[in-house]
């Protein structure tokens, strides 16, 4: 594998963890959303990560993705609602409220979203030092070359 191949696998994680990241903080700024458009509360969103193929769309990207095809990337392959059901909590103060004074909340634990908001985190901060490992491996190669 060249070393502008590392490059663009490393990159492609920092894109998933950012995105990861994005919903993480949307999971906790809803924890306490009773209402959306779709009716009922804020629904945890979770995602669900893939491998992609390396490379761009130029013609040596593919080429050179075809000669090394156990090289992946990481995506998004999509973002899914978890099925917990709602807590229900007793408010009958609140305008959401049923009949019996009970409000729906969304299931979300703050502990696990920072949790997993840590791991997002630092799973970025792994893939940037790489980044750094492989530009500095392609400073030493040029000053070798030169």
């Amino acid at each position: 594998m060249n070393l502008f191949a590392m490059l663009d696998l490393s990159g492609s994680a920092l894109t998933a963890e950012r995105e990861r990241a994005e919903v993480v903080a949307s999971n906790m700024a809803n924890a306490e959303t009773t209402r959306t458009p779709q009716g009922g509360p804020y629904k945890r969103q979770e995602v669900v990560f893939s491998s992609a193929p390396a490379g761009g769309d130029s013609f040596a990207d593919q080429l050179s993705a075809a000669w090394d095809e156990n090289v992946q990337g990481v995506k998004i392959t999509q973002v899914v609602s978890d099925p917990t059901p709602a807590v229900r909590r007793y408010d009958p103060s609140h305008p959401d409220a049923d009949s019996q004074g009970f409000v729906a909340f969304p299931a979300i634990n703050p502990i696990e979203e920072m949790v997993d908001l840590m791991g997002a985190a630092r799973a970025y901060q792994l893939n940037v030092s790489a980044i750094q490992s492989t530009k500095q491996m392609i400073k030493e190669s040029l000053a070798i070359l030169s």
